[in-house]
């Protein structure tokens, strides 16, 4: 499971950017200004399921010095009963620290318009463009339930059986997948794994690990789960925000 595959996907929103061009340093736990978590949870925009949660990213990296970067933020996720949803992209800040991760930009999304709309709280200026297609209501990364990645010579399966989390049915499923040295760019074999527990009951992962010897490991956990109907507020352009209207998606 790559998680940063639910980045910018039709349809559904994930904490996530790309850490571009992003220099760790030597400093144990120093953290860049502006950098944003590489993974998170993709939210369904499925009607009849509101909830509203804390999406908790840790990211762990062994850096070329032999230090250990250990980081974490949060982002506030949202859904209403008609599907709408609210979710938080927000900087990474080293594991420990007293300061509130910098909000660097909010996803709303409208499943009945097809409406995408994009919130720089820098800037103040919300982006919109209108999706041609109708989105996706399954987590990208859910390979088990999208019957990719076959059981193979290098690719391990593992069904991992039923659980609860904060009393909610969850099924959790593994998968390992072994890079020759040809292709891991390390010049030695490299083992990825991904884990990730589903929540059929809300069509969300409420629990997500990848871990690449190359990259570092990353856990994203869902906190604070609350089903009842989240304010209306989350899922407005607030007044102070100037619209611009894009092209559509194609």
């Amino acid at each position: 499971m790559r998680f940063k595959q639910a980045l910018c996907l039709i349809g559904g929103v994930t904490v996530a950017v790309l850490l571009v061009g992003m220099h760790f340093g030597q400093a144990q736990n120093r953290a860049p200004d502006g950098v944003a978590p590489e993974e998170g949870i993709f939210v369904t925009p499925v009607s009849g399921q509101p909830f509203s949660a804390v999406a908790v990213i840790e990211m762990t990296r062994a850096l070329q010095d032999g230090s250990v970067l250990h980081l974490h933020t949060t982002a506030l996720l949202a859904r209403d009963s008609r599907g709408h949803i609210h979710n938080e992209m927000r900087q990474l800040v080293p594991m420990g620290s007293a300061r509130e991760p910098s909000l660097l930009r909010l996803h709303i999304y409208d499943p009945q318009t097809r409406l995408n709309t994009y919130l720089n709280p820098l800037t103040h200026v919300a982006t919109q463009r209108t999706l041609e297609r109708e989105p996706s209501t399954a987590p990208p990364a859910n390979w088990a339930q999208q019957n990719k990645y076959q059981p193979s010579s290098n690719v391990q399966m593992e069904d991992l059986g039923t659980s609860t989390k904060d009393g909610v049915y969850v099924h959790g499923y593994r998968r390992a997948i072994t890079l020759d040295a040809k292709v891991s760019g390390t010049g030695r074999s490299v083992v990825v794994t991904d884990e990730y527990w589903y929540a059929e009951d809300i069509r969300l992962n409420l629990l997500e690990k990848h871990s690449d010897p190359r990259k570092g490991d990353f856990t994203t956990t869902l906190t604070k789960l609350n089903r009842e109907e989240p304010s209306n507020d989350l899922f407005i352009v607030p007044t102070e925000y100037k619209v611009v209207n894009l092209a559509p998606e194609r």
